[in-house]
């Protein structure tokens, strides 16, 4: 089992940049491909963006290919979420997840096995 705890959410005025970062507890971390979601009031939670095991695959949402960034340190136990020219409707809670996985290419937009508590992120306008 792993624990995850999201950082580095904040409000952003609209065309700026945040980092969020993803710390995981144990010792496995890099067995789990790795994904960040989000979810706005009253909308589903969508995915945003996947790493594999080793770093070297990222799948995103299409709708934000070229904004958003998404990496992993493997020996800090953490993935982040680069996020540039941010917009107003980005704003909402944002998650990441882990899913074990036996390949080290490996990405997955689902289902994921355990979440963090979420950080928010609001964008004004």
């Amino acid at each position: 089992q792993v624990q995850l705890v999201e950082s580095g959410g904040g409000l952003v005025q609209d065309g700026g940049s945040l980092r969020l970062s993803c710390t995981a507890s144990g010792r496995t971390f890099s067995t789990y491909a790795m994904g960040w979601f989000r979810q706005a009031p009253g909308k589903e939670r969508e995915f945003v963006a996947a790493v594999s095991r080793s770093g070297g695959n990222t799948d995103y949402a299409d709708s934000l290919k070229g904004r958003f960034t998404i990496s992993r340190d493997n020996p800090k136990n953490t993935v982040y979420l680069q996020m540039n020219s941010l917009k107003p409707e980005d704003t909402a809670l944002y998650y990441c997840a882990a899913k074990p996985v036996t390949g080290s290419s490996t990405t997955a937009r689902r289902p994921y096995d355990y979440w963090g508590q979420g950080t928010q992120v609001t964008v004004s306008s």
